[in-house]
């Protein structure tokens, strides 16, 4: 995820575990971000000073985030809403957007996911052009609107897995990614498999990058995997 200029978030959960993990990874990203666990403190936060987007859980008490929303489409309040919802009904998610949401994302996720909607959402909403937005690294190229990688001029075929984790390391290139901080933003957030499967599938994209060498993706022993602009001298 990134930011360019430093959105701000309002981040509405009860469940407050949850509400911290989503706060902690958009602040990683480098927006900036507060949090509400109820639907009234989250109307007056909005109405006292509105920020770029809100990530709106539906399944609140009192005041659900269905109502949340709707309120704020009735005060005039046009800011953009992702819906957080366990419901997959799709009247459900109907009612949802009648009520003004603009996106949603079914429980349970992985943080990367709602990332790249909120990145996609503030785009449309700041009326910016639907440019390519592409990730480079040498003769690797992610092209995040088409949903492509190139190795040179050969596209490579990844899976929605595969294309996240790689696209987690290349937004965060020269930096020391550690396991459990890429399980948390490429796998779902309740996830509590071995933190192993990143070694598998650094593996796979390895293989599919014909990497086998890791001058792509670098293993730091002990840490975890990163991606430099070019590999540091042996």
């Amino acid at each position: 995820m990134t930011s360019a200029t430093k959105a701000s978030i309002l981040v509405v959960d009860d469940e407050e575990s949850l509400s911290e993990l989503v706060a902690s990874a958009l602040r990683f990203a480098g927006y900036a971000v507060t949090t509400e666990d109820n639907g009234f403190d989250a109307l007056r936060s909005v109405k006292g000073a509105t920020p770029d987007l809100v990530v709106l859980d539906v399944n609140m008490p009192e005041m659900d985030g269905f109502e949340l929303c709707r309120r704020l489409r009735s005060d005039g309040i046009d800011v953009p809403v992702i819906f957080l919802t366990a419901r997959d009904d799709i009247d459900d998610l109907r009612t949802g957007f009648r009520q003004g949401g603009d996106d949603y994302v079914t429980k349970p996720f992985s943080l990367e996911e709602l990332g790249l909607r909120i990145e996609a959402l503030l785009r449309r909403s700041s009326g910016g052009t639907v440019s390519e937005h592409k990730l480079v690294v040498g003769d690797l190229t992610l092209d995040e609107d088409a949903y492509q990688v190139w190795k040179g001029t050969e596209e490579v075929s990844l899976s929605p897995t595969e294309f996240r984790l790689l696209r987690f390391l290349l937004l965060n290139r020269g930096r020391v990614m550690a396991k459990g901080q890429i399980v948390d933003h490429v796998w779902e957030y309740d996830f509590d498999g071995n933190h192993g499967i990143v070694e598998t599938y650094i593996s796979y994209l390895r293989k599919k990058l014909d990497d086998q060498d890791g001058s792509v993706i670098q293993t730091v022993r002990g840490v975890g995997y990163v991606i430099r602009n070019q590999k540091p001298p042996s």
